[in-house]
């Protein structure tokens, strides 16, 4: 698994540079794409290429149809994870979202929060762009940092801590430098992508991600305090108890 998703981001970072210099040497008018009367400048794109309305949708439809799967794979790998911090007592309502249903043997009620999450964050386009663009926002900062959060463990356990337990597949030697370079590389972005695109600063161009990222840290230290702590049974303790009721 993990040498198939090291070779798909090769193949894929490879043809995503061919494609980008590509459509840099094929754009045409640049001011012409972005104030598109259709609001997505790949499909005006699409029709200086083309010339051709059919051509232009049948373009459009690949374009789509890969993204309603990854659309379907994020919402199904979203559940998987709602599902296991419910399983762990980490959100509210935890006994009614991590319930399998013996009948589909999947975890139906996480994924049907997934879901509706995801449909009314979409919703939110409708009223506002720029509350949408924060919720992406914080998408993008809670990614980076959850990163960060992965790295930052192993690194540390790489240069303090015993040695990792057996694994199938591992960076070896060059584990610890690549940990090192990766955080390098993480910790400016974390904090450059908190700022605002433009200056001077509206309400309309503001970057909420860091008050969206604190706000959610904010709120995840109280339930800790309030409830979190209380209940919560972490994966290694969890398999102790297990191991000692066999």
């Amino acid at each position: 698994m993990p040498r198939s998703i090291m070779w798909a981001a090769y193949i894929n970072g490879f043809l995503g540079f061919l494609m980008a210099i590509t459509m840099m040497f094929t754009l045409g008018d640049l001011d012409e794409i972005l104030l598109t009367p259709t609001g997505y400048p790949f499909i005006q794109v699409f029709f200086n290429v083309t010339n051709s309305n059919v051509g232009t949708t049948l373009m459009t439809v690949i374009m789509i149809l890969p993204l309603v799967g990854s659309v379907i794979a994020c919402v199904a790998t979203a559940s998987r994870q709602v599902w296991s911090f419910a399983r762990d007592e980490g959100v509210p309502f935890s006994a009614t979202v991590a319930h399998v249903s013996p009948q589909w043997s999947i975890p139906i009620n996480a994924i049907l929060v997934s879901l509706v999450i995801c449909v009314l964050l979409a919703l939110i386009n409708i009223g506002s762009a720029v509350a949408l663009n924060a919720v992406l926002a914080l998408g993008t900062g809670s990614i980076l940092a959850s990163y960060l959060i992965c790295i930052s463990c192993i690194a540390l356990k790489r240069i303090t801590g015993p040695p990792l337990p057996p694994r199938q597949w591992s960076l070896g030697k060059w584990g610890l430098p690549i940990n090192l370079v990766a955080i390098c590389w993480l910790v400016p972005i974390f904090v450059l992508i908190q700022f605002p695109g433009v200056t001077p600063t509206t309400a309309a161009t503001m970057n909420f991600s860091s008050l969206l990222i604190g706000s959610v840290v904010v709120f995840a230290t109280l339930y800790w305090f309030v409830k979190g702590r209380r209940v919560y049974i972490s994966p290694k303790e969890r398999l102790h108890r297990e191991l000692e009721s066999m």
